[in-house]
Parts: C-alpha cells; structure tokens; sequence
C-alpha cells in the first residue's frame, strides 16, 4: 500500500509540474542572428526581415500569438532572426533591435514592427528632407539622426536602453558590419523580405497564413 500511494503521489508531482517556457532562451549564431526558442527543436524556422517592410510587421503581428505563444513556448519550434536590410533606415533599426543584446532583443523587435506605421512615414521623411546634410556624416552619425529623426529612439528608450548604450550602439562599427553581412551572406533565393527556411527548405509563403500549415505539418504544436 505504501508503495502505491508513494508511486501515486510521485505521478502527481510530475503532472503537476510546470513545462518549460521556451520563449526565455535565446542565442546567438556564430553569424550573429538571434534564436528564440529550444536549441533542439523539432522544427526551426529562419526568417529574413526588414524593419522597414510593411509584410514583415504584419507577419510579426498575426504570427505572435501562435508562433511564439505556442510552438516556440512549446519547444517544438526555433526561430532565427536574420537581417536583410533593405536601406539605412532599416539598418538604423536594427542597431537599435540589437542594442540590448540577446536578452532584449526580440522584444524590442516586435516592439519596433507594432509602431512601423509611425516611425517609417515619420524617418522616410526626415531622409529625404535632410539627405545632402545626413550625406556629410559619418556611417554612426547617419544611423543615429535617422534614429532620432525617425522616433525609433524613443522606442529604444522605452524598452529601457539608456542614451549613452544608444550612442554606444551606433558607434560600434564592428556590429553594424555584422548586420550588414547577414544581407549579403543570404542565398540566391531570397530576394526580399519576409522570407522563411523551414528545416532547411525555404518556404513559398510569405504571409503567416501559408507558412503556419507548413509548419504544423513539420510538426510544430
């Protein structure tokens, strides 16, 4: 009888006890692309995006729910985020979705894609009224009125970035290299942005609604 309440109670421990919340892990790739998720996930899922890409926001905002509130929580599912920048507004935001390191990453990520439609018309303009001037800058100088210019600091500052780690982001030069090296590190087949590798296969989808199927149908839960 012992034995059998002690195994019983045993059972309940372990139903009881919490899964792991997947969404907490990130790394970081020799390449230096972010991974959110279980490092042996059944199903890893890369995505080439562009801060500046209106399909790209959209993405972020209808796949948040699923793609990181279930299969990557789950473990089932990785994602690696890779840059493909498309102009230096672009790379502006992403030293900025960088700026905080792995721990902050993809929240300022998904923070940067949920105000797109008020700093991308805002900092395109500030370009085109201020590109001679900008012209004359150093590369950190540049990125950084971009910044400024565009409210994308503003947005940095509010996930808790300080001004001092934004302007030392944007003096690095080394990791703004890296960035740009993700873009031209990208295969033949990716000719813009979002664009999705499932287990190594690049998707034909590029809206959540073609790429979630593919992704339960690798086994995603």
């Amino acid at each position: 009888m012992r034995l059998i309440l002690a195994f019983l109670g045993l059972a309940l421990l372990t139903a009881a006890a919490p899964k792991q919340d997947w969404t907490t892990t990130v790394a970081q790739t020799s390449a230096g692309a972010y991974v959110l998720g279980n490092p042996a996930a059944r199903v890893k899922l890369v995505e080439y995006a562009s801060y500046t890409c209106p399909h790209c926001a959209a993405f972020a905002t209808e796949s948040d729910a699923v793609l990181k509130g279930r299969m990557i929580r789950s473990g089932s599912t990785s994602l690696e985020l890779r840059h493909f920048i498309r102009d230096r507004l672009d790379l502006a935001a992403a030293v900025l979705a960088r700026c905080g390191g792995a721990r902050g990453f993809f929240g300022t990520h998904q923070a940067i894609f949920a105000a797109q439609k008020t700093w991308l018309p805002r900092g395109s303009e500030f370009d085109q009224n201020n590109a001679q001037r900008l012209s004359a800058y150093p590369l950190a100088a540049q990125l950084r009125a971009l910044a400024d210019g565009a409210g994308l600091s503003d947005i940095a500052k509010a996930r808790g970035l300080t001004d001092p780690a934004i302007q030392a982001c944007f003096a690095d030069r080394a990791a703004i290299d890296r960035i740009v090296a993700m873009t031209s590190a990208a295969p033949d087949t990716i000719q813009g942005t979002p664009a999705f590798i499932v287990n190594g296969k690049q998707a034909d989808s590029f809206a959540w609604a073609g790429l979630e199927p593919l992704l339960r149908a690798a086994g995603a839960r």
